[in-house]
């Protein structure tokens, strides 16, 4: 991703309804999980970051590119620059690893998930979201350097054969999802922008609805997973 999408990533994460949902997502899996030393893979402005810091997490910020790195450098957070296919941790040194929004970026998404389970303790966590559904493949795509979109199979398929316990597998963006497909046939580019704040908070809503909502196994925009490592 170019630094000039890093940045605006960076300002829009603190109030724009999608990255507000998924630190959301985010806190609702670290409850219950003692706090130990985490790595938050691709943080760009670090918002998931924080919110493993605020758990009591001992929590660094990985990023490829100098941008992203400076971003999270300049928000106070322990930063490292680096490959996910190359990650600068010893074995078993983490407990937990967060990837949102990492592996659709990565041409060898075994590599990533080989490194994220020589980095791990036994029994780490890893949490997991990513694109889903090729069916909705768009400019938005090509515009952040996807490489793919996932189906639930392929996904799960890849962190099994990675070494890894699927503990849970979830949709996400559901109720949106028809919004999403319709808007992405004509879109020429990221869907990273500011929206004005009756659209935020519309969208915010309707997202925040679906947290009661029994539609996880639904088709959505995003998948979510929870797995450990085996052995």
């Amino acid at each position: 991703m170019e630094g000039t999408e890093v940045r605006k990533l960076a300002q829009l994460e603190d109030t724009h309804w999608w990255y507000r949902e998924r630190r959301h997502l985010l806190d609702r899996q670290l409850r219950g999980l003692v706090p130990g030393r985490a790595l938050d893979i691709g943080a760009a402005g670090g918002g998931n970051t924080r919110v493993l810091r605020d758990h009591g997490w001992s929590a660094i910020a990985l990023e490829y590119g100098a941008d992203g790195a400076a971003v999270a450098h300049e928000r106070g957070l322990a930063t490292l620059r680096g490959d996910a296919t190359k990650l600068p941790l010893a074995d078993g040194s983490l407990d937990l690893v967060v990837a949102f929004d990492v592996l659709e970026h990565i041409p060898d998404d075994d590599a990533a998930v080989a490194e994220v389970h020589r980095a791990l303790r036994p029994g780490g966590t890893y949490l997991v979201a990513v694109p889903a559904d090729p069916r909705l493949w768009s400019a938005h795509d090509v515009a952040v350097d996807h490489v793919r979109r996932y189906t639930r199979p392929q996904l799960l398929a890849l962190l099994e054969r990675g070494g890894f316990e699927i503990e849970s597998v979830r949709s996400w963006n559901v109720l949106l999802r028809p919004v999403v497909a319709l808007r992405r046939r004509s879109s020429n580019g990221s869907d990273l922008e500011e929206l004005s704040p009756v659209v935020n908070l519309g969208l915010r809503a309707i997202i925040t609805a679906e947290r009661y909502l029994p539609v996880d196994r639904w088709p959505g925009v995003s998948l979510l997973v929870r797995a450990h490592r085996r052995g």
